[in-house]
């Protein structure tokens, strides 16, 4: 019998974490566009160098700890005795907070990339996209790391049915 809390929980955090995968795409090609060729005459104002450094810094840092971060939660949820539903949704909340960062990473390259014409913004946006590809929430992906087994396992395998 499918968990019905379990269903409401995981397309919650799916469609979630969908948009904020999508919001970021089309302003960075807005301002990769531009930088490869100057498509908009936009009146920019000049920011400080010091402001393109610390930017760059900024997503490379919030990329690093965002993983660190997500793996010491699912260290707490995999050494606790919760009940299924309770580990599915710290997970959720894991993800969302992940997720939350990954936007804000994908948000500050485009608006760096636009700004300070930097390649490494671009490099730290597809690096954010690896990151959304290989983190978005799929019933598999919480099986394996939450390390469920038997009847857990089972009841996560039947998010994979749609309807």
């Amino acid at each position: 019998m499918e968990n019905l809390e379990l269903k409401k929980i995981y397309d919650k955090l799916e469609r979630n974490v969908l948009i904020l995968i999508a919001i970021p795409i089309p302003f960075f090609a807005v301002a990769y566009l531009n930088s490869q060729n100057g498509t908009f005459s936009l009146d920019l104002p000049e920011v400080p160098a010091f402001w393109n450094s610390f930017s760059l810094g900024f997503v490379y840092v919030g990329l690093a700890l965002h993983y660190i971060d997500f793996h010491s939660s699912l260290k707490k949820i995999i050494s606790s005795d919760w009940n299924l539903e309770e580990k599915v949704k710290k997970y959720a909340s894991a993800t969302m907070h992940r997720f939350w960062i990954l936007f804000i990473s994908a948000l500050v390259c485009s608006v760096g990339l636009l700004l300070f014409d930097n390649p490494g913004y671009t490099i730290a946006f597809a690096i954010t996209l690896v990151f959304c590809s290989l983190g978005k929430p799929t019933p598999d992906r919480i099986i394996r790391l939450l390390k469920l087994k038997g009847e857990e396992r089972q009841e996560i395998e039947l998010l994979k049915r749609r309807g």
